[in-house]
């Protein structure tokens, strides 16, 4: 037994001088590490590499969400639009939703239908209209919910109401839009100073100038 320990000892050593051991736990009990892995040799991934990729995923899932957020924040007026029109057929403000969820093809779309299937099993529907409008982060919707509720509280129409909400949003879109478009031509300035000019004069007033200056000498 002696000799053997001993022949442990120098080979684990040896594995320490060539800078492939790892650690030596205690005489005569070596942990071999022929590279980063287990005491059976298998590789195993670096902790380093499994966060990268776990930063990665969740950058990934981050910009799918933002995505998915503003996909549904561009059928906001389309619902308000169809949700107007149903209840102008006379249709109750629930039935009006719910037509209006059918017809929607996008993400806004799904959450509606999903909320109501979920109503339908006893859950107040407002409750979960309310729960996509918070998760979503769609401030429309939440107004649309307002408005629904107040024209059930005064006996306003509901028609007249849905109506008016709809073409104030798209207005209040239509300024937002404009006020973005006024804005670029100020982010614009940045690159093209000092990005497309100093590669515009690279490209054209530079090789005059050298062609200018070897004809002169």
């Amino acid at each position: 037994m002696p000799a053997i320990s001993a022949l442990l000892a120098a080979i684990a050593a040896a594995l320490l001088a060539a800078g492939g051991a790892n650690a030596v736990l205690a005489p005569g009990s070596v942990v071999s590490a022929l590279g980063p892995g287990d005491v059976s040799g298998r590789r195993t991934t670096p902790p380093s590499g499994r966060s990268d990729r776990a930063a990665t995923l969740a950058i990934i899932r981050r910009r799918r969400e933002r995505a998915r957020r503003r996909a549904a924040n561009q059928e906001v007026p389309q619902l308000l639009d169809l949700l107007a029109a149903a209840s102008s057929a006379g249709l109750s403000a629930q039935l009006s939703l719910r037509r209006a969820a059918s017809t929607l093809r996008g993400p806004l779309g799904h959450e509606l239908r999903a909320a109501f299937a979920v109503a339908d099993l006893g859950v107040p529907w407002r409750d979960q209209l309310s729960r996509v409008a918070d998760e979503l982060d769609l401030g429309d919707l939440r107004r649309a919910l307002l408005v629904l509720g107040r024209t059930e509280r005064l006996g306003t129409p509901l028609a007249e109401a849905t109506a008016t909400l709809a073409a104030d949003v798209r207005a209040r879109r239509r300024a937002s839009s404009s006020e973005r478009a006024r804005t670029a031509p100020v982010k614009m300035l940045f690159p093209l100073v000092f990005l497309v000019l100093p590669a515009f004069l690279l490209l054209t007033v530079v090789p005059v100038l050298l062609t200018t200056l070897q004809s002169i000498r």
